[in-house]
Protein backbone atom coordinates (compact mmCIF):
# COMPACT_ATOMS: atom_id res chain seq x y z
CA UNK A 1 0.00 0.00 0.00
CA UNK A 2 1.31 3.35 -0.87
CA UNK A 3 1.74 6.46 1.54
CA UNK A 4 -0.79 8.34 -0.32
CA UNK A 5 -3.61 5.32 -0.23
CA UNK A 6 -2.50 4.56 3.46
CA UNK A 7 -3.40 8.13 4.15
CA UNK A 8 -6.76 8.30 2.49
CA UNK A 9 -7.83 4.96 3.80
CA UNK A 10 -6.87 6.56 7.84
CA UNK A 11 -8.89 9.60 6.89
CA UNK A 12 -11.90 7.50 5.70
CA UNK A 13 -11.21 6.09 8.70
CA UNK A 14 -11.51 9.12 11.19
CA UNK A 15 -14.54 10.28 8.77
CA UNK A 16 -16.54 6.83 9.54
CA UNK A 17 -15.63 7.20 13.58
CA UNK A 18 -16.51 10.91 13.54
CA UNK A 19 -19.98 9.87 11.92
CA UNK A 20 -21.16 7.23 14.04
CA UNK A 21 -20.33 10.01 17.22
CA UNK A 22 -22.39 12.54 15.58
CA UNK A 23 -25.14 9.69 14.63
CA UNK A 24 -25.62 8.41 18.74
CA UNK A 25 -25.43 12.53 19.60
CA UNK A 26 -28.13 13.05 17.63
CA UNK A 27 -30.00 9.82 18.72
CA UNK A 28 -29.83 10.95 21.82
CA UNK A 29 -30.80 14.11 21.56
CA UNK A 30 -33.95 13.37 19.07
CA UNK A 31 -34.86 11.02 22.21
CA UNK A 32 -35.09 13.17 24.67
CA UNK A 33 -36.96 15.45 22.53
CA UNK A 34 -39.67 13.43 22.51
CA UNK A 35 -39.12 12.75 26.11
CA UNK A 36 -40.43 16.25 26.36
CA UNK A 37 -43.64 15.59 24.35
CA UNK A 38 -44.18 12.50 26.30
CA UNK A 39 -43.76 14.10 29.56
CA UNK A 40 -45.72 16.80 28.71
CA UNK A 41 -48.47 14.55 27.62
CA UNK A 42 -48.34 12.79 30.90
CA UNK A 43 -46.79 9.21 29.74
CA UNK A 44 -44.30 9.94 31.34
CA UNK A 45 -44.52 11.03 35.23
CA UNK A 46 -41.94 11.44 38.41
CA UNK A 47 -39.02 13.58 37.49
CA UNK A 48 -36.80 13.70 34.40
CA UNK A 49 -33.21 15.61 33.55
CA UNK A 50 -32.64 16.29 30.56
CA UNK A 51 -28.78 16.31 28.86
CA UNK A 52 -29.47 18.62 25.84
CA UNK A 53 -26.76 20.34 25.06
CA UNK A 54 -24.33 17.71 26.87
CA UNK A 55 -24.25 14.90 24.48
CA UNK A 56 -20.74 14.96 23.60
CA UNK A 57 -19.95 13.72 26.97
CA UNK A 58 -22.20 10.76 27.10
CA UNK A 59 -21.17 9.88 23.31
CA UNK A 60 -17.01 10.82 23.79
CA UNK A 61 -16.60 8.93 27.46
CA UNK A 62 -18.56 5.79 26.40
CA UNK A 63 -16.96 5.67 23.25
CA UNK A 64 -13.71 4.64 24.86
CA UNK A 65 -14.72 2.15 27.30
CA UNK A 66 -14.57 -1.70 26.45
CA UNK A 67 -17.57 -3.77 27.39
CA UNK A 68 -15.95 -5.20 30.03
CA UNK A 69 -15.92 -1.80 31.62
CA UNK A 70 -18.32 -0.33 34.60
CA UNK A 71 -20.01 2.64 34.42
CA UNK A 72 -21.61 4.50 36.86
CA UNK A 73 -24.05 7.09 36.42
CA UNK A 74 -26.34 10.35 37.68
CA UNK A 75 -29.88 11.08 37.59
CA UNK A 76 -29.05 12.78 34.40
CA UNK A 77 -28.34 9.88 32.41
CA UNK A 78 -30.62 8.98 29.38
CA UNK A 79 -27.84 9.71 27.27
CA UNK A 80 -25.43 7.54 29.27
CA UNK A 81 -27.50 4.54 29.40
CA UNK A 82 -28.00 4.53 25.18
CA UNK A 83 -24.86 5.51 24.47
CA UNK A 84 -23.77 2.44 26.27
CA UNK A 85 -26.26 0.41 24.37
CA UNK A 86 -29.39 -0.15 26.84
CA UNK A 87 -32.06 -0.32 24.16
CA UNK A 88 -34.18 2.55 23.43
CA UNK A 89 -37.21 0.76 24.15
CA UNK A 90 -36.00 -0.32 27.74
CA UNK A 91 -35.50 2.56 28.63
CA UNK A 92 -38.64 4.38 27.45
CA UNK A 93 -40.40 1.35 29.29
CA UNK A 94 -38.50 2.06 31.98
CA UNK A 95 -39.11 5.70 31.92
CA UNK A 96 -43.41 4.34 31.32
CA UNK A 97 -42.82 2.65 34.39
CA UNK A 98 -43.48 -1.42 32.86
CA UNK A 99 -41.89 -4.00 33.78
CA UNK A 100 -40.57 -4.57 29.94
CA UNK A 101 -37.96 -1.30 31.45
CA UNK A 102 -34.65 -2.02 32.12
CA UNK A 103 -35.16 -1.75 35.88
CA UNK A 104 -38.68 -4.08 35.64
CA UNK A 105 -40.33 0.33 35.75
CA UNK A 106 -39.47 0.43 39.27
CA UNK A 107 -36.63 2.91 38.98
CA UNK A 108 -38.21 5.49 36.41
CA UNK A 109 -35.85 8.15 34.65
CA UNK A 110 -33.20 8.52 37.43
CA UNK A 111 -32.64 5.03 38.08
CA UNK A 112 -31.79 3.49 34.60
CA UNK A 113 -29.68 0.08 35.08
CA UNK A 114 -28.70 -2.57 33.23
CA UNK A 115 -26.24 -5.34 34.53
CA UNK A 116 -25.72 -7.16 31.73
CA UNK A 117 -23.68 -3.90 30.49
CA UNK A 118 -22.24 -3.16 33.67
CA UNK A 119 -24.49 -0.22 33.66
CA UNK A 120 -25.02 0.75 37.39
CA UNK A 121 -27.34 3.45 37.29
CA UNK A 122 -28.34 6.21 37.67
CA UNK A 123 -28.63 7.54 41.13
CA UNK A 124 -30.80 10.03 42.29
CA UNK A 125 -28.09 11.33 45.22
CA UNK A 126 -26.01 13.70 44.51
CA UNK A 127 -22.48 12.64 44.57
CA UNK A 128 -23.70 9.00 45.87
CA UNK A 129 -22.35 7.12 42.69
CA UNK A 130 -19.10 8.20 43.33
CA UNK A 131 -18.20 5.59 46.31
CA UNK A 132 -20.07 3.39 44.62
CA UNK A 133 -17.59 3.88 41.53
CA UNK A 134 -14.51 3.28 43.71
CA UNK A 135 -15.92 -0.02 45.40
CA UNK A 136 -16.95 -1.43 42.23
CA UNK A 137 -13.33 -0.06 40.74
CA UNK A 138 -11.67 -2.37 44.15
CA UNK A 139 -14.12 -5.23 43.65
CA UNK A 140 -12.59 -5.41 39.68
CA UNK A 141 -9.21 -5.43 41.26
CA UNK A 142 -9.60 -7.63 43.86
CA UNK A 143 -11.40 -10.53 41.35
CA UNK A 144 -8.13 -10.12 39.05
CA UNK A 145 -10.12 -8.15 36.62
CA UNK A 146 -8.69 -5.68 34.18
CA UNK A 147 -11.81 -3.38 34.02
CA UNK A 148 -11.72 0.07 34.66
CA UNK A 149 -14.74 2.18 36.13
CA UNK A 150 -15.86 5.35 34.52
CA UNK A 151 -17.73 7.57 37.26
CA UNK A 152 -20.17 10.35 35.69
CA UNK A 153 -21.05 13.05 37.79
CA UNK A 154 -22.01 17.02 37.76
CA UNK A 155 -20.30 19.67 39.40
CA UNK A 156 -22.35 20.11 42.17
CA UNK A 157 -21.32 16.58 43.45
CA UNK A 158 -17.78 18.51 43.97
CA UNK A 159 -19.43 19.88 47.33
CA UNK A 160 -19.80 16.77 48.67
CA UNK A 161 -18.53 15.32 51.38
CA UNK A 162 -18.75 11.89 49.74
CA UNK A 163 -16.77 13.08 46.62
CA UNK A 164 -13.19 14.30 48.87
CA UNK A 165 -13.37 11.12 50.68
CA UNK A 166 -14.15 8.90 47.40
CA UNK A 167 -11.05 10.79 45.14
CA UNK A 168 -8.87 10.52 48.13
CA UNK A 169 -9.68 6.58 48.65
CA UNK A 170 -9.30 5.95 45.27
CA UNK A 171 -5.83 7.61 44.98
CA UNK A 172 -3.92 6.19 47.91
CA UNK A 173 -5.55 2.62 46.97
CA UNK A 174 -4.77 3.22 43.15
CA UNK A 175 -7.46 2.16 41.90
CA UNK A 176 -8.73 1.78 38.26
CA UNK A 177 -11.69 4.83 37.85
CA UNK A 178 -11.64 7.50 35.92
CA UNK A 179 -13.99 10.21 37.44
CA UNK A 180 -15.38 12.00 34.50
CA UNK A 181 -17.71 15.53 36.20
CA UNK A 182 -19.63 17.31 34.05
CA UNK A 183 -18.80 20.63 34.99
CA UNK A 184 -22.26 22.43 33.64
CA UNK A 185 -21.69 25.27 36.06
CA UNK A 186 -24.58 25.72 38.01
CA UNK A 187 -25.26 22.27 39.39
CA UNK A 188 -29.41 22.09 40.28
CA UNK A 189 -29.81 26.39 39.88
CA UNK A 190 -26.52 27.46 41.76
CA UNK A 191 -23.45 28.96 39.69
CA UNK A 192 -20.34 27.71 40.78
CA UNK A 193 -18.70 30.56 41.58
CA UNK A 194 -21.34 31.07 43.82
CA UNK A 195 -21.10 27.80 46.18
CA UNK A 196 -17.02 27.04 45.24
CA UNK A 197 -14.18 29.11 47.06
CA UNK A 198 -12.22 27.68 43.83
CA UNK A 199 -14.07 27.08 40.77
CA UNK A 200 -11.21 24.40 39.39
CA UNK A 201 -12.73 21.18 39.89
CA UNK A 202 -9.57 19.45 37.88
CA UNK A 203 -7.14 21.17 40.31
CA UNK A 204 -9.24 20.11 43.17
CA UNK A 205 -9.00 16.49 42.25
CA UNK A 206 -5.42 16.80 41.05
CA UNK A 207 -4.98 17.85 44.93
CA UNK A 208 -5.44 14.10 45.91
CA UNK A 209 -2.60 12.94 43.91
CA UNK A 210 -4.26 11.84 40.67
CA UNK A 211 -3.32 12.59 36.60
CA UNK A 212 -6.54 15.91 36.46
CA UNK A 213 -7.14 17.59 33.23
CA UNK A 214 -10.00 20.01 31.65
CA UNK A 215 -11.25 19.41 28.64
CA UNK A 216 -13.49 20.87 26.33
CA UNK A 217 -17.31 18.93 26.77
CA UNK A 218 -18.77 20.55 23.81
CA UNK A 219 -16.43 18.82 21.68
CA UNK A 220 -17.38 14.76 21.26
CA UNK A 221 -13.71 14.03 19.74
CA UNK A 222 -11.74 15.96 22.62
CA UNK A 223 -13.56 14.13 25.38
CA UNK A 224 -12.91 10.81 23.62
CA UNK A 225 -9.25 11.08 23.59
CA UNK A 226 -9.25 12.43 26.40
CA UNK A 227 -11.25 9.46 28.39
CA UNK A 228 -8.84 7.16 26.07
CA UNK A 229 -5.77 8.14 27.92
CA UNK A 230 -7.13 8.29 31.21
CA UNK A 231 -9.04 4.84 30.95
CA UNK A 232 -5.25 3.68 29.45
CA UNK A 233 -3.82 5.24 32.63
CA UNK A 234 -6.08 3.44 34.79
CA UNK A 235 -5.78 0.39 33.42
CA UNK A 236 -1.93 0.24 33.30
CA UNK A 237 -1.96 0.25 36.91
CA UNK A 238 -1.54 4.21 36.97
CA UNK A 239 -4.27 4.87 38.89
CA UNK A 240 -7.40 6.93 39.35
CA UNK A 241 -7.73 10.06 36.33
CA UNK A 242 -9.78 13.25 36.78
CA UNK A 243 -11.53 14.27 33.82
CA UNK A 244 -13.73 17.98 34.33
CA UNK A 245 -15.29 17.92 30.93
CA UNK A 246 -16.41 21.54 30.51
CA UNK A 247 -20.28 21.42 29.10
CA UNK A 248 -23.49 23.36 29.12
CA UNK A 249 -27.42 21.95 29.47
CA UNK A 250 -29.35 23.94 26.85
CA UNK A 251 -32.44 23.36 29.37
CA UNK A 252 -33.60 23.78 32.68
CA UNK A 253 -31.87 21.42 35.42
CA UNK A 254 -35.23 19.54 35.55
CA UNK A 255 -38.95 19.11 33.59
CA UNK A 256 -40.07 21.44 37.14
CA UNK A 257 -37.26 24.09 36.96
CA UNK A 258 -38.26 27.61 35.95
CA UNK A 259 -34.98 28.20 34.54
CA UNK A 260 -34.52 31.95 36.22
CA UNK A 261 -31.11 31.41 37.67
CA UNK A 262 -29.19 32.18 33.84
CA UNK A 263 -29.89 34.59 31.82
CA UNK A 264 -31.40 34.34 28.25
CA UNK A 265 -28.56 35.44 26.33
CA UNK A 266 -25.43 33.48 28.18
CA UNK A 267 -27.43 30.16 26.88
CA UNK A 268 -27.83 31.77 23.51
CA UNK A 269 -23.98 31.95 23.29
CA UNK A 270 -23.75 28.55 24.74
CA UNK A 271 -25.74 27.20 22.09
CA UNK A 272 -23.87 28.79 19.14
CA UNK A 273 -21.20 25.74 20.58
CA UNK A 274 -23.78 23.06 19.95
CA UNK A 275 -22.05 19.67 20.03
CA UNK A 276 -24.07 18.39 17.38
CA UNK A 277 -23.47 21.19 15.07
CA UNK A 278 -20.52 21.49 15.49
CA UNK A 279 -19.02 18.38 14.57
CA UNK A 280 -21.76 18.29 11.61
CA UNK A 281 -19.81 21.36 10.13
CA UNK A 282 -16.68 19.35 10.52
CA UNK A 283 -18.34 16.16 9.07
CA UNK A 284 -19.87 18.63 6.08
CA UNK A 285 -16.35 19.92 5.56
CA UNK A 286 -15.14 16.60 5.12
CA UNK A 287 -17.42 15.75 3.03
CA UNK A 288 -18.97 13.07 5.47
CA UNK A 289 -22.18 14.73 5.84
CA UNK A 290 -24.24 16.67 3.20
CA UNK A 291 -28.36 17.32 3.94
CA UNK A 292 -29.52 14.12 2.00
CA UNK A 293 -27.31 12.09 4.20
CA UNK A 294 -28.68 13.92 7.14
CA UNK A 295 -32.09 14.08 6.46
CA UNK A 296 -31.50 10.05 6.11
CA UNK A 297 -30.40 9.30 9.58
CA UNK A 298 -32.98 11.75 11.12
CA UNK A 299 -35.52 9.45 9.30
CA UNK A 300 -33.64 6.75 10.69
CA UNK A 301 -33.26 7.90 14.07
CA UNK A 302 -37.40 8.94 14.27
CA UNK A 303 -38.71 5.60 12.90
CA UNK A 304 -36.40 4.02 16.35
CA UNK A 305 -38.52 5.91 18.61
CA UNK A 306 -41.18 5.58 16.97
CA UNK A 307 -40.77 2.11 17.50
CA UNK A 308 -39.51 2.30 21.00
CA UNK A 309 -42.60 4.73 21.96
CA UNK A 310 -44.72 1.75 20.33
CA UNK A 311 -43.07 -1.30 22.75
CA UNK A 312 -42.79 0.72 25.57
CA UNK A 313 -46.34 1.47 25.52
CA UNK A 314 -47.33 -2.27 25.03
CA UNK A 315 -45.44 -3.37 28.01
CA UNK A 316 -47.50 -4.24 31.07
CA UNK A 317 -47.27 -2.58 34.55
CA UNK A 318 -46.32 -4.59 37.21
CA UNK A 319 -49.34 -6.15 39.39
CA UNK A 320 -50.34 -4.63 42.75
CA UNK A 321 -49.81 -7.90 44.16
CA UNK A 322 -46.06 -7.50 43.27
CA UNK A 323 -45.65 -4.76 45.40
CA UNK A 324 -43.35 -6.37 47.62
CA UNK A 325 -41.21 -8.02 45.24
CA UNK A 326 -37.58 -7.49 45.52
CA UNK A 327 -38.01 -5.53 48.41
CA UNK A 328 -35.54 -6.95 51.67
CA UNK A 329 -36.98 -6.24 55.46
CA UNK A 330 -33.97 -6.03 58.06
CA UNK A 331 -36.08 -7.02 60.41
CA UNK A 332 -36.54 -10.97 61.37
CA UNK A 333 -40.29 -12.35 62.38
Amino acid sequence: MTEAIATDVAAEAVRKNRLALFTEMLRIRRFEERCVELYSAAAIRGFMHLCIGEEAVAVGALAALDPSDAVVSTYREHGHALARGVPMEAVLAEMFGRTTGCSRGRGGSMHLFDVSRRFYGGNAIVAGGIPLAVGLALADVRLGRRAVTACLFGDGAAAEGEFHESLNLAALWRLPVVFCCENNRYAMGTALARSHAHTDLALRAASYGMRSWAVDGMDVVAVREATRIAVETARAGGGPCFLELRTYRFRAHSMYDADRYRDPAEVARWRERDPIELLAATLGTDGALDEDARAALEAEIAGEIDRAVTAAEAGPFEPVEDLTRFVVSGSRP
